[in-house]
């Protein structure tokens, strides 16, 4: 498995956050979060944990397996929205900006891939997607939805890690988190360019962290976008 990203430094992070980025610097900023796929070997610790079979649409909190679940199910949405949203970009994109894009799919593929090979048979369904109230020809549309979603993802990490207990799948949340903050942060300067909104209060609380947001709420947010919904447990 080398579908992981090692953080990047703290000068890159700096660097690549204080400067007026164009295309170009968003891509590098992203590819800053790609680098150094690692193997965790998570795969072996799972033997012997029985949890709900695949194929089921429960996702049970009461254990770490359930959590990691529930990542790949935001994983599974992110992977498919962006995926759509390259197969007939808006044509009102500007420059560089459906490759910064593009390259934002390719790490939710990434996760998704990585996720669903640690989980193996631990695996939970993910329903079918749907899209309410989404304009894909619309640039607007598009890129305010991708900061919900990168923001809800960025929050759902952090409020999930809290309840992971092996070591292990604590250091893949962290990983994964990482990248995903990177991502709001580019979409954010995608709508907002040379501004400081990857920081705004919206997302930051006063001791200057990213926000955390329980499972539970954000499911309740997500839900509508799966054609059935997540019976919850443990919560």
């Amino acid at each position: 498995m080398t579908h992981t990203h090692d953080l990047p430094g703290e000068a890159a992070l700096s660097t690549g956050l204080g400067s007026a980025w164009g295309g170009s610097n968003r891509r590098e900023f992203l590819m800053l979060a790609a680098k150094g796929a690692a193997a965790l070997g998570v795969a072996g610790s799972m033997s012997g944990c029985v949890i709900a079979a695949a194929g089921t649409k429960k996702l049970d909190f009461r254990d770490d397996f359930g959590i990691l679940n529930f990542a790949y199910a935001l994983e599974c949405l992110e992977s498919r929205f962006y995926t759509k949203v390259c197969e007939a970009p808006p044509r009102d994109l500007r420059p560089g900006e459906l490759q910064v894009l593009q390259d934002i799919r390719d790490h939710e593929i990434a996760h998704r891939r990585f996720l669903k090979r640690s989980l193996q048979i631990l695996r939970v369904e993910v329903p079918m997607s749907v899209w309410p109230g989404i304009d894909f020809t619309s640039r607007s549309s598009v890129l305010n939805t991708a900061k919900a979603f990168e923001d809800l993802g960025v929050a759902g990490y952090n409020g999930a890690g809290t309840r992971i207990r092996l070591a292990e799948f604590l250091t893949i949340a962290g990983k994964i988190v990482s990248v995903e903050a990177r991502h709001a942060a580019a979409i954010r300067d995608m709508l907002n360019p040379n501004s400081r909104d990857f920081a705004g209060d919206d997302v930051i609380d006063e001791m200057g962290m990213d926000r955390a947001l329980e499972p539970g709420e954000v499911l309740a947010q997500v839900q509508k976008y799966f054609a059935e919904p997540y019976r919850a447990v443990g919560l």
